[in-house]
């Protein structure tokens, strides 16, 4: 697994708002992986965030169109809390340093994992920020999303808008069905040129939470398989948001304090 962070690749993702890592996983890392994450899948049977009786396809009070995102992707949350072998992948401090180095902090914890499957034909993935979804508002949160089959621009891999994230703010576009929704929020970037971000299957890519992206349907009979996980900088406090804290925990937290539950967000890397 290659998980050097080059300075380039530093200022390429502090410009952009995203970097591409190309051979990310060698061929026995991208087995395992593959092998990991569809046996997690399986054994979930649709349920698609532990404590919360929701499967895949159904409104999990995040989407706002839960029929379209059904056809949009197969979203599995956490798997790392549910399968030994993804926790093993998605505990390693050697990704939670690289998350860490690109975002600029001294400390990163997982915020959520997710498989996330485009099935045959499905829907295209409009424009979209993360972290307003999310339980913490911080600037330089971030995801990596791993490539388990090659991305292709036929079978829906990403794009993004270069230097998004300098500009949006916390305020939540959601993910609806039309790709320019977004621009309602951030008219300045209805004129920007999108960056397309193939990737062969073992490569990655992190971006930043308030970077826009999407990816194109999937005009295959063929499935794009990614993993991705997505990291917060230790030292972020509740915001009010549950997104996909159980209800257990939620009870307990008032706005403001650290979330720092190591059952549901485990601290990865600390300088």
């Amino acid at each position: 697994m290659n998980t050097q962070i080059t300075p380039a690749q530093i200022e390429s993702y502090q410009k952009n708002g995203y970097v591409v890592i190309e051979d990310f996983l060698n061929a026995n890392d991208l087995e395992k992986w593959r092998l990991a994450v569809t046996e997690a899948v399986a054994d979930r049977k649709g349920q698609k965030i532990p404590g919360k009786a929701v499967h895949a396809g159904e409104d999990d009070g995040i989407n706002n169109d839960a029929e379209y995102h059904n056809k949009v992707f197969d979203q599995l949350i956490n798997l790392w809390q549910t399968s030994e072998k993804v926790s093993e992948l998605m505990l390693d401090p050697k990704i939670g340093e690289m998350a860490a180095t690109l975002a600029g902090v001294d400390g990163i914890r997982i915020w959520h994992d997710q498989a996330l499957i485009k099935k045959p034909w499905a829907n295209p993935t409009s424009w979209h920020l993360d972290t307003p979804f999310w339980s913490f508002s911080d600037r330089n949160a971030l995801s990596i999303w791993v490539a388990l089959d090659d991305a292709t621009l036929e079978n829906g891999c990403l794009f993004f808008i270069p230097g998004s994230h300098k500009e949006t703010s916390f305020d939540n576009p959601g993910i609806g069905k039309n790709m320019d929704a977004i621009f309602r929020y951030y008219p300045s970037f209805i004129t920007s040129k999108s960056v397309a971000a193939p990737m062969k299957a073992g490569s990655c890519s992190f971006h930043n939470g308030l970077t826009i992206h999407g990816a194109h349907a999937n005009m295959t009979p063929g499935m794009r398989r990614a993993m991705t996980c997505a990291y917060m900088p230790d030292g972020s406090t509740y915001n009010g948001i549950a997104n996909v804290l159980p209800d257990e925990y939620l009870n307990t937290l008032t706005i403001g304090d650290p979330l720092i539950n190591e059952s549901q967000n485990p601290l990865l890397f600390k300088r």
